[in-house]
């Protein structure tokens, strides 16, 4: 007999072996991820609040660079400009200042559209990432409820 899947728990599978063994089916999920406290709990100190600050900074860093290395690529690659000049194409329109150089081919300028987009979107995303664990904190101290919490 092999492992049969049962019916979806949540988001994930629990497993049994045989119809024998039905009543130990695991109902938890398989794999939790908890970024912030839940309603009931208490605030999390500062230092989990520092520590969360801190990742959100870095995967809001990593994402930049991801979005900086796809538009100096393309713009090297598909506008034909040097490194340098990719570089500051590329960080202009991710910060939303504006594209530099002329674009002569219409590969490029189909690329500096999409990229533009891309970019606007990825700068509503960045700063989500980067704000939440600050706008949570203080969603959470300002509707703390004493009575409800979890000791």
């Amino acid at each position: 007999m092999g492992i049969a899947r049962d019916k979806p728990v949540g988001r994930c599978y629990t497993q049994r072996a045989s119809r024998r063994n039905a009543a130990q089916i695991d109902k938890r999920p398989l794999m939790r991820i908890q970024a912030f406290e839940r309603k009931h709990e208490r605030l999390a100190p500062v230092s989990v609040f520092v520590k969360r600050l801190i990742a959100s900074i870095a995967v809001a860093w990593a994402l930049i660079a991801v979005a900086l290395f796809i538009g100096v690529s393309g713009y090297h690659w598909i506008a034909g400009f040097g490194w340098i000049d990719s570089l500051l194409e590329a960080s202009m329109i991710l910060g939303g200042m504006g594209p530099v150089n002329q674009l002569s081919n219409p590969g490029a300028k189909v690329f500096a559209s999409a990229y533009a987009l891309f970019s606007g979107l990825m700068f509503i995303g960045i700063i989500g990432v980067a704000l939440s664990p600050i706008v949570h904190r203080m969603l959470r101290k300002f509707h703390l409820d004493e009575k409800g919490l979890k000791k």
